[in-house]
């Protein structure tokens, strides 16, 4: 029933690969839990029960200390499973509706201070101009350190300015093909979660920083067709690669440093500077508005700033 599953999740609902390997760790683990050394199906059903999920539940946070967001997170997949089997025929309800999650604390989207990014964007400036794309033109493609140091310098940067600008999230940000990119209305396409296609709006800096990064793409392989961005190898990016990238690139930020963080800041900015929750809830690719809607709170501290200055009794005592 799991392999049936779990191809159902890859094919029908176009989960990414890193999802449906979450989903099989997932079931893997309660299945050791709840029928351990059976793999018949008919002792997985009869497991698939309020008292067992309950159970699990306990064992999961007492015994195996996971936290109550890791917690939720397997019962959800199992909740999926069991919707899953439903629509087959094989259970009449779903057992897991039954079992009390346990309570998350809300973490608030970590973002980065406009004032720390424009000060990356300046330190990094010389990294991504002309005058280095011509010195790295004089290396050709010969695989010096220099040529090498030059390139990544103006990659990692690159990475950076796209994540920043567009919010894409990290998968979206490696499956980038230069046919994403229209120059000419300077959008880019993406396909996100679900399979689901958006159009991106990319600032005239950014797109002209893609240009030259582009150019120096030219420069070392003889042609620009394939990934967007690529390694020195020439090979698409890869998550350790870009993860990477980004706790090296902002090593001096307090906060969390993830490409994540970097959707998280944009989509902030966007909110602080007026733009509407509808249209940010199209920029990031957000299935629901319930999803846009928790960058209203790191709005609070502006809030807070802008009422101090202007309202006519904040100063009086």
């Amino acid at each position: 029933m799991f392999f049936d599953y779990l191809a159902y999740v890859a094919a029908v609902k176009r989960y990414s690969q890193r999802t449906v390997d979450i989903y099989s760790d997932a079931l893997k683990r309660f299945a050791a839990f709840a029928v351990p050394g059976s793999d018949s199906d008919s002792d997985l059903l009869d497991a698939l029960n309020h008292q067992m999920f309950r159970s699990y539940e306990v064992h999961l946070m007492d015994e195996e200390g996971l936290s109550p967001r890791t917690v939720n997170q397997q019962l959800s997949v199992l909740s999926s499973f069991c919707k899953y089997l439903m629509k087959e025929g094989k259970l009449s309800s779903n057992p897991v509706n039954l079992v009390k999650r346990p309570k998350m604390e809300k973490r608030l989207p970590a973002f980065y201070r406009d004032e720390s990014m424009e000060s990356y964007f300046a330190d990094t400036e010389h990294s991504a101009s002309m005058d280095e794309l011509e010195i790295f033109k004089t290396f050709g493609s010969e695989d010096s350190k220099s040529a090498k140091d030059m390139y990544e310098r103006r990659l990692r940067r690159m990475i950076i300015s796209l994540l920043h600008s567009t919010g894409l999230r990290r998968a979206e940000l490696i499956s980038l093909d230069l046919g994403n990119m229209d120059f000419k209305r300077r959008t880019l396409k993406v396909r996100g979660k679900g399979d689901k296609v958006r159009e991106i709006p990319v600032v005239d800096i950014v797109s002209e920083e893609l240009k030259l990064y582009l150019e120096a793409v030219k420069s070392r392989f003889g042609d620009v067709e394939g990934p967007l961005l690529r390694t020195w190898q020439g090979n698409r990016l890869y998550p350790v690669y870009v993860d990477r990238t980004v706790k090296e690139e902002l090593s001096s930020e307090t906060v969390r440093k993830s490409p994540h963080v970097l959707r998280h800041t944009i989509a902030t900015s966007l909110l602080n500077d007026g733009a509407g929750l509808n249209s940010i809830k199209e920029f990031l690719g957000h299935s629901s508005l319930a999803a846009t809607q928790v960058y209203t709170h790191n709005s609070i501290d502006k809030l807070k700033s802008v009422y101090s200055c202007a309202h006519p009794r904040a100063n009086k005592h």
